[in-house]
């Protein structure tokens, strides 16, 4: 019996110890590893890009990322931006339709085909992209980037792409991401946790060959996404997770830059943080089945595998983990309420204070050290706040407990839906949406043509149209030309689809 206690109070040490030692061996990387302004080396050729934004009722926000999209483009990396509008039935057509550049081309998925997650609208992108760059012949240059409808891009950042993917090797690259509406308490733990955390990880993933992509700010060479076609995507709830892992496993190297970022919005109310939370914990869940390919895999190294492991049974052993600490709790009262050992399992009743005392400082002093490590590296915080984040992340680490519980039984019990984050205003308070008139929405309006040229004669589309086009039919009608930037003549329409 008491050989049994001791096991089991062993493993309750090493359950409560890992969190804090890996913690602190991640934050010491972030702190002594160099940040320094990477010099950007123009590549000889333009390098095209598609920037495609997957929208589903994003009136609050779409009309300032579509603008910020069309703006990241350079005469060295000229950019088009692809809107999937997956059936939105608030305000985000109308806003779409009164955005008047040619580079814009918006995809409108109609219902039932609609709404059946992100990845099926990001395949709908790339068939889109693929056809188009398979006449203009630039498949192998072509670069597809995804960012969500509350993304802004930082400046340079499709410069900064180009020059990682110069490299053939490279297939992909994830960015940086923060959070723009760091203003708000909740908000600022999570940019603690993409700017600093998650940042310091995938940088020391980009060294053992194991980073992962996000749903935000990720870029794929198209060449490299048609070897996964049609759908490179998959119904998976964190697709962009799976797909690349998909890449490691075809021996694709994927690279991380915190050199460009995306921004999007953080999520201010407990509830929504908390259904988002869990999508990503049964997503991570799901990708469990990919874990015995990855121990085979010749394209993927030791330390890389070790990664991987890492986090995909984290989620699986967050379960019991948190049953151990449970446990451990309740027995530390009965210890203290009886006087006794319960056999050696926790701490006698004159050291049981200074025992929590020390398992209190294992788990603040690595959040306090990011709080530090946060203020250092980003320095667009002040410290005081930077500590108060630290201070609280534990606390916000017990979400994550939660939402990883209830992922747990919405897969065991077979419910696999699809949740959208809902967006906020720009200025981070929820705004209630746009009066919409009580008659059924009305498909987007294409904007008029102008007048053919003799060289190449732009396509029209004729709004008597009412029953779906199949994609591959519209992508023939698009004219193939250079995309200019800045534009050589003003061009006001914009391309519009309906698949």
């Amino acid at each position: 019996m008491e050989t049994s206690l001791s096991v089991i109070a062993t493993i309750m040490v090493g359950v409560l110890i890992w969190w804090p030692l890996q913690n602190l061996v991640l934050a010491v990387f972030a702190w002594r590893s160099p940040q320094r302004p990477r010099s950007v080396r123009r590549t000889p050729d333009p390098v095209p890009f598609w920037i495609v934004i997957p929208a589903l009722n994003e009136e609050r926000v779409i009309a300032n990322t579509v603008r910020n999209a069309l703006a990241t483009g350079t005469r060295y990396t000229p950019v088009r931006v692809v809107v999937v509008d997956d059936a939105s039935d608030d305000a985000t057509p109308r806003i779409l339709a009164g955005i008047r550049d040619p580079r814009l081309h918006v995809l409108r998925r109609e219902l039932p085909m609609a709404r059946q997650g992100k990845g099926e609208g990001l395949n709908t992108a790339y068939r889109y992209i693929l056809e188009i760059a398979r006449r203009e012949g630039t498949i192998e240059q072509t670069i597809v980037g995804i960012v969500d409808g509350d993304g802004r891009c930082s400046e340079g950042m499709l410069d900064e792409i180009a020059e990682l993917m110069a490299e053939k090797s490279v297939g992909a690259v994830q960015c940086r991401v923060r959070i723009h509406n760091r203003h708000k308490t909740l908000a600022l733990l999570q940019d603690l946790e993409f700017g600093a955390i998650a940042d310091s990880a995938q940088s020391l993933r980009d060294l053992v060959g194991s980073v992962g992509l996000g749903g935000n700010g990720q870029f794929t060479r198209l060449s490299v996404l048609a070897r996964f076609h049609p759908g490179p995507w998959s119904a998976c709830l964190v697709e962009d997770l799976e797909l690349g892992l998909r890449l490691h496993l075809d021996g694709i190297r994927v690279r991380y830059t915190k050199s460009a970022w995306v921004t999007q919005q953080g999520l201010t109310d407990v509830k929504r943080l908390l259904r988002q939370r869990t999508r990503w914990a049964q997503g991570n869940l799901q990708c469990f089945r990919h874990l015995r390919r990855l121990t085979t895999s010749r394209f993927v190294s030791g330390v890389g595998l070790a990664d991987f492991l890492i986090y995909l049974l984290s989620p699986w052993l967050t379960v019991p983990m948190s049953l151990l600490l449970v446990g451990l709790v309740a027995a530390s009262a009965v210890a203290l309420a009886t006087g006794s050992t319960l056999g050696g399992l926790v701490a006698t009743v004159d050291t049981l204070p200074t025992s929590a005392a020390m398992l209190v400082g294992l788990a603040m002093l690595p959040s306090l050290l990011w709080g530090l490590v946060y203020w250092i590296r980003l320095r667009d915080e002040n410290i005081f706040r930077c500590l108060f984040a630290g201070l609280l992340y534990p606390g916000f680490l017990a979400l994550g407990i939660i939402a990883t519980w209830r992922a747990l039984f919405r897969l065991l019990s077979g419910r696999n839906g699809w949740a959208k984050t809902e967006r906020l205003a720009e200025d981070g308070q929820a705004a209630p949406p746009i009066p919409m008139p009580s008659m059924p929405m009305p498909l987007p309006v294409p904007v008029r043509a102008p007048a053919p040229r003799p060289a190449t004669p732009p396509a029209t589309l004729d709004p008597s149209v009412t029953q779906p086009i199949p994609t591959g039919v519209l992508a023939a009608a698009e004219p193939t030309r250079p995309v200019p930037h800045p534009l050589a003549e003003a061009e006001p329409t914009q391309r519009l689809e309906r698949v």
